[in-house]
Parts: structure tokens; sequence; C-alpha cells
């Protein structure tokens, strides 16, 4: 399994680094942040004069997120896109939040973010199903094997016994 890149600590706000760097930073290659830029997961933070990719923290972190719903709950892209693309959704709602003094507008926000939380936890919550279903499978073929084993094991030693 894959070792997940939890913080990319040498890139800060001000500071850019190149492809090369940022893939080492996230734990991923220079091929996969251009899948994720080609796929619409990730855009570079800018460019360089002479046109090279550059990533800020922010899209090392993005990374990171990417690479964690991979590997913690399975997750496959397009399915990270519908995450990703709601968090920066909440994102903006919690912008327009902090930016509005006026109560309605501000329970129309929160409730949209309610809402877009909730249907991602329903999925969320779906997929865990599944998996918990699939993990009492295989328990089941593990006890179903032992028995299997065990059972050999006893008709071998009967056999030996007379």
């Amino acid at each position: 399994m894959t070792e997940v890149a939890s913080s990319p600590a040498p890139a800060t706000d001000d500071r850019h680094v190149r492809i090369g760097e940022a893939a080492q930073l996230a734990g991923v290659s220079e091929r996969t942040l251009r899948y994720y830029e080609e796929i619409g997961l990730l855009n570079p933070s800018g460019h360089s004069a002479g046109g090279c990719r550059e990533y800020g923290a922010a899209a090392l972190a993005r990374v990171a997120r990417i690479r964690e719903l991979q590997e913690l709950i399975g997750l496959n892209l397009e399915e990270i896109r519908g995450v990703v693309t709601r968090e920066d959704r909440i994102g903006s709602l919690r912008d327009a939040f902090n930016q509005t003094d006026d109560p309605r507008e501000r329970s129309a926000l929160v409730l949209e973010a309610l809402d877009m939380t909730e249907a991602l936890h329903a999925r969320v919550a779906a997929k865990v199903e599944r998996i918990a279903e699939f993990r009492d499978e295989l328990a089941d073929r593990v006890a179903h094997y032992r028995a299997l084993l065990a059972e050999r094991a006893t008709e071998a030693e009967e056999r030996s016994a007379s």
C-alpha cells in the first residue's frame, strides 16, 4: 500500500516548487500530477517564466487529500472529483458566510453546506457498508478454509493411527 503524504511542509503559501519537487513532496510521480491536472482534480499554483508548472502549499495539500481519499476510503478518481468539488464549494460558502451579516443569507449558506455534507456523508456511509459486507465475506471464507484444514488434519491423524 502506498503511504499517504500527510503535510508537504517545505512549500509555504509564498513559495512554489516545480513539478519534480512537488511530486517528491506529495509522494506521487510527476505523471500523476499531470494526470490530476488533466482530469481537473488539480491546478498548478502557477507557471515559471519558462512555462514550468509550479505548486504551492494549497496544491500540495490537495494532492495529499486526493491520496488520502484513495488510500483511506478507497474512492476512485471520479468519486474524489465529487468530494473535492463539494469541499471547494463548501469553502466558497464559508467565505460568503464570513462576508455577510444578513441572517437569511447566512442561513441559506449553512443550509447549502449542510445539504452537501449530508449527501457526502450518505455516500461514504454506503461505501463503508459495502466494505463491511466484503470484510464479513472474507471472514467467512477464512473460517471455512480453517475448518477445511482442521478437517484434513483430523483425517490425516485418523489414517496414521490405523
